[in-house]
């Protein structure tokens, strides 16, 4: 199995929103904020490759929206889906599945593309099986008014429309899970077909960012990777009470990352970041004042 790290560029949100709470004297030491007081950040996938297959966790924001949308979040920097995806030696359709970590705009919207003719859509990856948690599509379908700017049904009807979605089922053992609600997913979607991947990659679920997210978690040898999703956007968000104002449960987030963070530290778990706009990649360790980031770096130099 390899890994590959995929650049889906970078973008732009308002630091207070990122870190609730938090005072700004304190997170802009960890985040620097431009004069908008907006503060960079990566929208970073995780290509992987297993033997005949290959699993794409999260897509970024695409380019399907006009011209003003795209200023909102003022994107920037030189990462291309993609390119990225050309770069590690493959093209779109190669992807064989697509894993939204979940399915707000910046982590779905580079799944679905305009037509050659730009009068409708279809999907980046024509070949993929695309994988969703039911209740969190079934959440994604009916927003509640504070998601609902960030469920963008041009990213998702046409994934349901192609015939392409499949559905994850979860197990009923939770022995085994941090979470407090639900257990990890068994690897299958509702029509019993098998999910390639199953004997390497485990589901984790959250529940405090949005319902049901999915965090992937890889047992390669004697190494455990997890990709934290908005769990822990950044390394600036490890301290417990750094959360986003985005988070529709934000008291449920801080014991999910409390209970997360504890057996990442135990297990000297290998995270990846989906939004830090410097590490790619970074290991936590207990300390007096509770779980800290330990060691920072490219993925490949903790593998």
């Amino acid at each position: 199995m390899h890994l590959h790290i995929i650049d889906a560029g970078h973008f732009k949100l308002d630091g207070g929103a990122m870190f609730g709470v938090v005072p700004k004297v304190l997170w802009q030491k960890l985040s620097p904020a431009d004069d908008a007081n907006h503060i960079s950040l990566a929208m970073r996938c995780l290509l992987i490759e297993d033997r005949d297959r290959l699993l794409l966790i999260d897509c970024g924001m695409g380019d399907k929206q006009d011209a003003r949308w795209q200023g909102f979040y003022h994107r920037h920097g030189e990462g291309n889906l993609l390119d990225s995806i050309q770069k590690a030696g493959f093209s779109p359709t190669d992807i064989t599945d697509v894993l939204p970590s979940h399915l707000h705009f910046d982590h779905v919207g580079g799944a679905v593309q305009w037509n050659s003719r730009r009068d409708g859509y279809e999907l980046t990856f024509p070949n993929a099986r695309y994988w969703a948690h039911p209740d969190h599509w079934a959440w994604a379908m009916q927003p509640n008014a504070r998601e609902k700017p960030t469920f963008l049904s041009e990213n998702l009807l046409p994934i349901q429309e192609s015939g392409h979605l499949h559905f994850l089922e979860e197990e009923n053992d939770t022995s085994t899970h941090y979470q407090p609600r639900g257990g990890p997913l068994s690897i299958f979607n509702r029509a019993a077909d098998r999910f390639p991947f199953s004997t390497s990659l485990e589901l984790l679920t959250a529940d405090g960012h949005t319902e049901k997210m999915l965090l992937p978690k890889l047992h390669l040898g004697d190494k455990t990777v997890v990709f934290a999703a908005d769990l822990i956007p950044t390394t600036a968000h490890v301290p417990i009470n750094y959360i986003m104002s985005y988070d529709v449960r934000p008291l449920q987030t801080m014991d999910e990352k409390a209970r997360f963070l504890r057996q990442a530290a135990e297990n000297e778990w290998i995270l990846i970041s989906d939004h830090d706009p410097i590490h790619e990649a970074y290991t936590v360790q207990a300390t007096e004042r509770g779980v800290r980031v330990k060691d920072t770096g490219p993925l490949k130099a903790f593998l």
